[in-house]
C-alpha cells in the first residue's frame, strides 16, 4: 500500500455503529500499511466540514447524511464509498447492513419465545430512509408469518421536533394501547433505550409484558437501559474493514462495485429486556425461564420437573403447544445458540465452549453442532470472525 495516500473519514464517533466502522478501518490499515488519515471526531447529522472544499486527497469513506454532503464529496473528484444509504441513487459504491436479514433475525428471536403480537418502534417517517426500510421489512415479515404488527408513528402536529418529554408521552400512550404480551423491535439502541424508559414510566413490566430488542449492540446504551437492553450485533467493524478494502481497490484504479455490498447481522445479544416467553400462564412461564437460565448447565428433564413441580407429560404437552417443539429440542436450541455466540465472539477453545454450553464432551458437541448448523464449529468460527 502507498503510505502517501490521503484518506478522509467522515464518520460519526458518537454512536457505536460509527465507532465500529472506524475500528474496522483501523484494522485494515494495521494489516495492509497506513494511510494518511484526515479525521475529526463527529456527531451524527453534523454538516459537511469546511476543509473538504479545499482538501487535496485520494479517497473518502463517509456516512453521507444528505444531498448537500454527497455533492461536496463528489466535487472532490476522488474515489468515495458511502456507509449510510441515507441518500438514494448516489452513483457511488455503498457498503452496509442487510436490513432484510436483520429484521428476520429479530423476528426469529421473538418467534422462538412464542410471541404472536409484534410492534416496531422507529422515528417519524422520512427522517431516516434506512429506518423506514427496517420498519417496512419487519412489518412485512410479521404479516408473512400470519400475525399483525403495530408501528409507532410519531405525531408531529406542528412540524417541529419533539422534546424528550413530549416524545416519551407519545410513546407511553402507544405502549398502554398495545395488546400484551407483545414483542417490540426498536429501530436502534437509542430508540430501544427510550422505549424502555417509557415502559418504566408507564408502569408496564419488561420483559414479562413487553419484550424489547434494539439494534447495534451499543454496550453503553444497553447497559444504561433499565432493564439491560437486548440488541442485534451488526458487526460494523467487519463493514468498515470491507469498505476500506473497496476504497483501496478503487484508489488503485480498479472499478467500483456495481451494486451495494450488504452484510447480514451477526447475532442477537440477549439481555434482560427479551428474557421472557409470550406465555400468559405464569406457572408455565416459570418453566420456560428455568430452561433458559439453566440449559447450559447440563440439566435434564428430571431437573426441570423437580425445580418446577410440574409433571413431565404436562411440560412436554405445553411446550409443544406453545413453542412447537419438545423440551429436549428447546434445551438443545439454547445450547447451540450459546455456542454460536461463543465461537463468533471469543477465542475460547472448542473444548471449553462445549463445556460452557453444557455439552458432555467436545466430540459430542462438534457432532451435534455440525448436524444442526450445517458446518463444523471451527469452520463456523472462521466464517463468523472473518465475515
Amino acid at each position: 500500500m502507498n503510505s502517501s495516500l490521503r484518506v478522509a473519514l467522515l464518520i460519526e464517533t458518537s454512536r457505536e455503529y460509527g465507532r465500529g466502522l472506524l475500528r474496522g478501518i483501523s484494522r485494515f490499515q494495521r494489516e495492509h500499511g497506513p494511510w494518511s488519515i484526515y479525521f475529526q471526531p463527529r456527531g451524527a447529522n453534523e454538516p459537511v466540514p469546511t476543509w473538504l472544499s479545499t482538501w487535496n486527497g485520494d479517497g473518502i469513506l463517509a456516512r453521507i447524511e444528505d444531498r448537500r454532503m454527497a455533492r461536496a464529496i463528489q466535487k472532490t473528484g476522488v474515489p468515495a464509498v458511502d456507509l449510510r444509504f441515507a441518500v438514494p441513487n448516489l452513483g457511488m459504491p455503498g457498503v452496509g447492513v442487510d436490513n432484510l436479514a436483520l429484521v428476520r433475525l429479530a423476528l426469529d428471536h421473538f418467534l422462538d419465545r412464542g410471541f404472536t403480537r409484534f410492534a416496531f418502534c422507529g422515528y417519524p417517517t422520512g427522517d431516516f430512509i434506512w429506518m423506514d426500510l427496517r420498519a417496512k421489512l419487519f412489518h412485512d415479515q410479521v404479516i408473512q408469518e400470519g400475525y399483525r404488527c403495530e408501528v409507532f408513528q410519531q405525531n408531529l402536529k406542528t412540524g417541529k421536533r419533539l422534546t424528550w418529554d413530549q416524545d416519551q408521552r407519545q410513546l407511553i400512550r402507544w405502549i398502554r394501547k398495545l395488546e400484551k404480551p407483545v414483542a417490540i423491535m426498536a429501530c436502534n439502541d437509542n430508540r430501544g433505550q427510550q422505549l424502555l424508559d417509557a415502559c418504566r414510566r408507564a408502569d408496564v413490566d419488561v420483559p414479562d409484558n413487553i419484550s424489547v430488542l434494539g439494534v447495534d449492540n451499543d454496550e453503553f446504551l444497553c447497559g444504561l437501559s433499565t432493564p439491560p437492553l437486548s440488541s442485534i450485533d451488526i458487526n460494523s467493524e467487519r463493514i468498515g474493514y470491507y469498505a476500506a478494502e473497496v476504497l483501496q481497490s478503487m484508489m488503485n484504479g480498479d472499478p467500483a462495485p456495481s451494486e451495494p455490498v450488504l452484510f447480514p447481522a451477526e447475532a442477537v445479544i440477549a439481555r434482560t429486556s427479551t428474557d421472557s416467553f409470550a406465555v400468559e400462564d405464569e406457572e408455565f412461564a416459570a418453566v420456560l425461564r428455568y430452561l433458559r437460565e439453566n440449559a447450559c448447565k447440563g440439566i435434564r428433564m428430571a431437573d426441570i420437573t423437580k425445580a418446577t413441580g410440574m409433571e413431565r407429560r404436562t411440560i412436554e404437552r405445553r411446550m409443544k403447544a406453545t413453542l412447537g417443539r419438545s423440551p429436549k429440542d428447546e434445551l438443545m436450541r439454547i445450547k447451540i445458540e450459546e455456542s454460536r455466540q461463543l465461537l463468533a465472539r471469543t477465542d475460547m477453545s472448542i473444548k471449553n465452549i462445549a463445556q460452557a454450553a453444557g455439552f458432555s464432551n467436545s466430540r459430542y458437541f462438534s457432532r451435534v453442532f455440525q448436524t444442526r448448523v450445517g458446518t463444523t464449529p471451527n469452520a463456523y468460527r472462521k466464517l463468523a470472525q472473518e465475515g
